[in-house]
């Protein structure tokens, strides 16, 4: 089922977007990490130039991040405090991010730099994960069990302004979450992913935080940055495209939802040595298409140029004369289908813990 997107004005397949979007999502709930490493390269093999692939998945990583945070709400397991100051630094992080892409993309050197950005980053998360995965593996193998300091002391431990977290029971510097925030929201707004690579283990052995507490007040983080970036690259560049959010966004949920009941069940650790491998092939597939094929990309754009319907037309004219309400647009799509993929899950659990009950009862 072939769709030629009205902003991006490439030709994509519908079913293929979905499946890639609920792979990615199922992984994202299997082991913990954000998807949007993962996606945006998909993204840009399927002939989706980097510029608008960026945007698109930070609007998608809102929409599953509104989702999962709301979970994490309903169970008590956030701190906002802590979640607010990282965001504090966030904003500032994306702004400075999108003055950088501003930059690149006038100089035309964008589409180069994320592709390089990725080819880096995957290669590295790659090859970290791939060493601790076999690690793991050889030590469950061996019966060795490690044990690590939990909370070191650096540097920025020693900033001033401290301030008492009590959902966390930390005393930290403001400055700590702050300067989080803003890496985090810096490489956000560049490369479109949520940050939950260095959140999470910042969280963990930066600033102390209970294991319990992360992944909500991760998710509740990338709300508010994912919702940051979507706006100015609509704002600034119409960039952002509603039918490939859509599609996006409800492949990404089920998969998390699908990914989070697999993990339930199963040990993911020697699945871990099989995620570095398939990250460090995304890496070398996405440095062959970006310098070796951009010719196949270039051509995908400029065929199909007057392919677009009456619905097309009228995303794309939305887009170009109220650009700040089309951003907002997005969020609100985002934000909806995040919460009623939340709330349909609630109802779902609900009942199906009292069909147990019932069934208990009844015998």
């Amino acid at each position: 089922m072939e769709y030629f997107l009205p902003i991006a004005q490439v030709e994509i397949n519908i079913p293929i977007i979905f499946l890639l979007s609920l792979f990615v999502g199922v992984l994202s709930g299997l082991f913990g990490v954000g998807g949007g490493f993962l996606m945006t390269p998909f993204l840009i093999f399927l002939g989706i130039p980097p510029a608008y692939a960026v945007p698109n998945e930070a609007s998608n990583i809102l929409g599953t991040s509104v989702s999962g945070s709301t979970t994490h709400y309903l169970k008590g397991t956030l701190d906002y405090k802590m979640g607010l100051m990282i965001v504090l630094g966030g904003v500032f992080g994306t702004l400075l991010g999108i003055i950088t892409f501003t930059y690149l993309k006038d100089i035309g050197k964008i589409n180069d730099v994320i592709a390089l950005a990725y080819m880096y980053l995957l290669a590295i998360l790659g090859t970290f994960m791939l060493i601790q995965g076999v690690s793991e593996i050889d030590k469950a193998r061996k019966k060795i069990i490690v044990r690590k300091k939990l909370h070191q002391h650096y540097w920025i431990h020693g900033l001033p302004f401290r301030m008492r977290f009590k959902k966390s029971k930390v005393y930290e510097s403001i400055f700590t979450p702050i300067i989080i925030g803003l890496i985090v929201g810096y490489i956000a707004a560049i490369m479109g992913i949520g940050g939950a690579f260095i959140l999470v283990p910042a969280m963990i052995y930066i600033i102390g935080m209970p294991t319990k507490l992360i992944p909500g007040t991760s998710l509740f983080v990338t709300i508010f940055v994912s919702a940051i970036v979507t706006v100015l690259h609509a704002l600034n560049y119409g960039t952002i495209d509603l039918v490939l959010i859509t599609i996006l966004i409800l492949g990404s949920i089920v998969g998390v939802q699908v990914g989070q009941k697999i993990g339930e069940k199963i040990d993911s650790t020697e699945f871990k040595t099989i995620l570095a491998i398939l990250i460090l092939a995304v890496g070398i597939a996405i440095a062959f298409e970006r310098f070796i094929k951009e010719e196949v990309i270039i051509e995908k754009i400029t065929n199909g140029v007057n392919q677009l319907g009456p619905l097309d037309n009228f995303i794309l004219q939305y887009s170009k004369d109220l650009p700040t309400f089309y951003g907002l647009t997005s969020v609100v799509l985002a934000v909806v289908l995040g919460v009623g993929a939340a709330g349909l899950r609630k109802l779902i659990s609900n009942w199906n813990t009292k069909r147990i009950a019932k069934l208990k009862a009844s015998k």
